[in-house]
Formats: structure tokens, C-alpha cells, sequence
């Protein structure tokens, strides 16, 4: 499941060793609340699935901004953007 993958990618990229894939809800926050993320966090990601997926994301897009909003939002997008 893509949810899954998100997650275990976050969870390695940001070397989370006190988080286990399984313990992110995949529709809680991940910036301040939630997972309590923060810019740079959001860039190592951003890179990850860049290089994972294929996928461009434009920092300053507020677009971009929805995607990170959760696990679930991030999914999504990679599902309706992830290059054939």
C-alpha cells in the first residue's frame, strides 16, 4: 500500500528511530502537531520522493504545502503524479 511505503520513506529519511511506520496515523498533521515536522524535514522528503517516485515539487507552492498536510495527502499525490 502507497500509504505504507510514505510512511516507511519518512520514517527512514528522517532516521525517526523513536517512530515505527505503523505508529503514523496516516491522516494526522505532519508539521507542528502530528509528527511535529518541520522545513527542513519537509525537504529531505521532498528529495526522497523526487528521487523514489520521479516527482517535482515546488517549494513555495501552497499546492505543495497541501500535499505534506499528512500521509494520506501525500499519497495521493504521488499516486496521481508517480511517472508511469
Amino acid at each position: 500500500m502507497l500509504e505504507q511505503e510514505v510512511k516507511e520513506l519518512i520514517v527512514d529519511v528522517l532516521q525517526l528511530e523513536d517512530i515505527a511506520p505503523a505508529d503514523i496515523d496516516s491522516e494526522a498533521p505532519l508539521f507542528v502537531e502530528g509528527l511535529g515536522l518541520d522545513s527542513i524535514d519537509a525537504l529531505e522528503i521532498g528529495v526522497a520522493l523526487q528521487k523514489r517516485y520521479g516527482i517535482t515539487l515546488s517549494a513555495e507552492s501552497q499546492e505543495t504545502r497541501r500535499h505534506f498536510a499528512s500521509v494520506r495527502a501525500l499519497a495521493a499525490m504521488i499516486e496521481a503524479n508517480r511517472k508511469k
